[in-house]
């Protein structure tokens, strides 16, 4: 199946903030307080052999799938570009951060117990926060409907008013939220296509 590259190069607007999921074992008779400034680190998205920070591919898919959704576009009709960004556009690379999980600082807030929007009990807990990041995430467009124009768009849209990680633009928050440095597209169809093409001779009469 042909399809068209597309290197994003991305720069945050605001800090990012994650809160993965984690089931880290708690040491006996430890605390939920100590428990919780032993293990905030895992709530990072990280590679587990080289403690490097990273954006899942997923994420910025889902960012990007959410954009589509909110603007929703009109292709023709009423048809809008939704689902082919949810079918046919693929992340297909973690967007590596440059920096260890160890070098991260810590965000305590009091949250709701629940994890629920105001809810009545509260905790602490610990986020990891990354004031500022960049670096190239690497889409594959397989529905060729998706011309670079409209790409660039909804991907410029994505970082103003969807974002990623906790407490993004789209959950009512301001973190999480970036700008498009530069795009790359590479439609290797096309490129293959030019390249073949033979150049036209032209013939100039000569007089006898």
């Amino acid at each position: 199946m042909s399809h068209i590259i597309a290197i994003a190069t991305l720069e945050s607007l605001s800090p990012l903030s994650f809160s993965r999921h984690y089931e880290t074992p708690a040491l006996e008779k430890e605390s939920p307080r100590d428990y919780e400034e032993r293990t905030w680190r895992e709530r990072l998205h990280y590679d587990k052999e080289t403690g490097e920070c990273y954006i899942p591919a997923n994420m910025l898919k889902g960012c990007l799938a959410a954009a589509a959704k909110y603007l929703s576009m009109k292709v023709s009709g009423k048809a809008t570009y939704t689902k082919h960004f949810e079918a046919g556009v693929m992340c297909v690379e973690n967007l590596m951060l440059g920096m260890q999980k160890d070098d991260i600082e810590p965000t305590p807030l009091f949250v709701p117990s629940d994890g629920r929007r105001g809810g009545g009990s509260r905790v602490m807990k610990i986020f990891p926060e990354i004031p500022r990041w960049s670096g190239d995430a690497k889409f594959l467009i397989l529905d060729r409907i998706i011309t670079e124009p409209v790409f660039e768009e909804h991907l410029i849209e994505a970082g103003n008013l969807i974002g990623m990680g906790r407490f993004r633009p789209r959950n009512n928050g301001t973190n999480g939220r970036f700008r498009l440095v530069k795009l790359d597209w590479h439609d290797k169809d096309r490129e293959a296509e030019q390249r073949n093409r033979k150049p036209k001779v032209e013939r100039v009469a000569v007089a006898g």
